[in-house]
């Protein structure tokens, strides 16, 4: 019995014509379930962008879980698409967004139940090309056996060319991968280039600098005025509009405040024509305004004049999420549901902020929960990182003090409330490519450990609720982050051994990966150890626009607990103005 069979079939509203003549269909996979799948703002704009193309359909897949799985093997049935029910294998393109490491065994499981080779180097001219995009593309190396090409960066303008060429070529699939290899910057063909390895670690990297895409006008670039409305509740079931891409904030954990870099707007009028249409296409009660830091968005205040009376004659709701704490504002938030406020101050004590570059102090985050606590918020999330370059129990003991003024905040700003709730979530810090950190080894068990175990006990006095990440899944996602290569067969063994849907706390089973990394010989600890200035790092042929020496020169000042004013205040010389990018500019649109 499949438990929920919607997830499977499609039929959603607003699916675009599926019955056009077309001679390129492409299915667009998230390697995660339908709930998961749905949410994917980036895949939903190429999903429409496709469709709007003449000669190409696009449709949709997303990884069954085991019902499902049983059902298809009791039928003799291989992985369809949602849309027309057809085999992925029948599909000329089969595309994946890889938008987290976690996702890789549900690749391999996808492909398994399509009939489609794992293996690349198997794939023959009957088979799709398996591609792949999403922030893990920057660092492609741990699938590079994998799939066929990566497109690294924002696809709007290059894709639609690709298909385009597809459409006229008269070669071969590996004449193909040739001809876009050469020709286009953002994609990269593994099979083409050659790496070497001394056991875990790159001695010489692939032959190409894969230049990442990035899209320059968010008023001009292709943006669908609609979305699907999915048959049952998926993760975030609103209607989303994207304000903007990148950040100006620079936080030295923070992968997406560096490879989506440089911060480029949509023009209030232009995010309030895309909120109406969204909302009157699909239906929906209730819109998130959506970026990385929505609060830093420089016309949010012009837009919500526009938004708050169209929401309330609507009856709409409206989200803001990834406010910062220094952009919180009671005039902003005045839309937000009242029932609870999340803050991430990462850090607990000053000192550890300034190392990360969070640009947060005590003073901030005090003020804008006083604002919160006063207009009748009464419920309070924090979220922190443990295991950050440099840590002490002194920082960690900082995070209890934190939330121990919270409280007392609360009561002062409320002496009659019923009182606040606060909950924490400690997350473990993971190094990531493109960041100043890449080069910092990941937390012991031993100190993550302790620092988990000191909270639970600090929380439960204090009547907190405290939640954290398991170790292993950590540590295996670090493994994914930082490794290149060498990893790529462990990889596909622990799959073998029954890895699935590793992002899920109830699926995930590292024994699966410990018993792989010991039969293929992979050194974990020296996979996500320290790595030295002068390393070859297996990400470095990757070009996202930031150079490595400026990231070498933020993790230097970190070292130093010295900050790095926000890109809005002065320009610090992060590369992307030998990419046509200024410091003197709103939204990067010339003053």
């Amino acid at each position: 019995m499949v438990k929920k069979p919607y997830r499977y079939f499609g039929g959603e509203y607003n699916i675009p014509d599926m019955k056009k003549p077309c001679d390129v269909r492409f299915c667009m996979c998230v390697a995660d379930g339908y709930e998961v799948g749905m949410s994917n703002l980036g895949v939903r704009i190429l999903y429409y962008l496709f469709n709007s193309l003449e000669g190409v359909v696009c449709e949709r897949c997303y990884t069954p879980f085991e019902d499902y799985e049983q059902y298809l093997a009791k039928h003799n049935m291989p992985l369809c698409s949602l849309e027309t029910q057809t085999p992925l294998k029948d599909f000329q393109f089969v595309g994946f967004s890889v938008q987290y490491e976690m996702c890789y065994s549900n690749v391999f499981h996808m492909l398994t139940l399509s009939g489609i080779p794992v293996l690349s180097e198997q794939r023959g001219e009957q088979f799709p090309f398996v591609v792949a995009g999403g922030p893990c593309t920057v660092n492609p190396e741990p699938m590079y056996k994998f799939i066929d090409f990566f497109f690294v960066g924002e696809g709007e303008t290059p894709w639609p060319q690709i298909l385009a060429d597809y459409r006229s070529f008269k070669g071969s699939k590996k004449e193909f991968l040739q001809f876009v290899d050469d020709k286009y910057d953002c994609l990269y063909v593994p099979s083409l280039h050659p790496a070497e390895y001394r056991g875990d670690r790159p001695v010489t990297l692939p032959s190409k600098t894969v230049k990442r895409n990035v899209e320059r006008d968010m008023d001009s670039v292709f943006t669908p005025q609609t979305q699907l409305v999915p048959n049952m509740e998926i993760v975030h079931d609103r209607a989303v509009a994207e304000l903007f891409r990148g950040c100006a904030n620079g936080c030295r954990f923070c992968q997406a405040g560096f490879i989506y870099r440089p911060v480029r707007e949509r023009s209030a009028e232009n995010a309030f024509s895309l909120c109406k249409n969204l909302l009157e296409s699909t239906g929906y009660d209730e819109l998130s305004l959506s970026s990385l830091s929505t609060g830093d968005y420089s016309g949010l205040q012009q837009l919500l004049e526009k938004l708050y009376p169209y929401a309330a004659e609507k009856h709409v709701q409206l989200n803001l999420p990834s406010l910062r704490l220094d952009s919180f504002s009671g005039s902003i938030v005045q839309g937000n549901r009242k029932s609870s406020l999340t803050f991430a101050p990462e850090a607990g004590t000053q000192r550890l902020r300034d190392v990360i570059n969070k640009n947060v102090t005590e003073e901030d985050i005090f003020r804008s929960l006083s604002q919160a606590f006063a207009q009748g918020y009464s419920s309070v999330k924090l979220y922190f990182m443990l295991g950050l370059p440099t840590e002490t129990m002194q920082d960690v003991e900082g995070i209890v003090r934190l939330a121990a003024q919270v409280k007392q905040l609360y009561r002062t700003v409320n002496p009659k409330g019923r009182g606040v709730r606060v909950a924490v979530s400690c997350s473990t810090f993971i190094p990531k490519p493109f960041t100043p950190f890449q080069w910092c080894g990941f937390a012991s068990r031993e100190h993550i450990t302790q620092c988990q175990r000191y909270l639970s006990e600090q929380f439960k006095k204090l009547g907190v609720s405290f939640a954290y990440n398991d170790y292993d899944s950590s540590l295996l996602e670090a493994v994914l982050a930082k490794g290149g290569r060498s990893v790529a067969d462990a990889l596909y063994r622990a799959y073998l051994n029954g890895a699935r849907f590793d992002a899920w706390t109830e699926y995930f089973r590292y024994d699966c990966y410990k018993s792989a990394f010991e039969e293929t010989g992979v050194d974990v600890r020296d996979v996500v150890g320290e790595r030295q200035a002068e390393d070859v790092l297996p990400w470095d042929f990757v070009d996202v626009g930031v150079t490595k020496r400026y990231l070498r020169r933020e993790y230097d000042k970190a070292l130093c607990a010295d900050v790095t004013p926000s890109c809005t205040a002065k320009c610090n010389g992060c590369g992307l103005r030998s990419w046509g990018f200024c410091t003197q500019t709103q939204g990067n649109k010339k003053l």
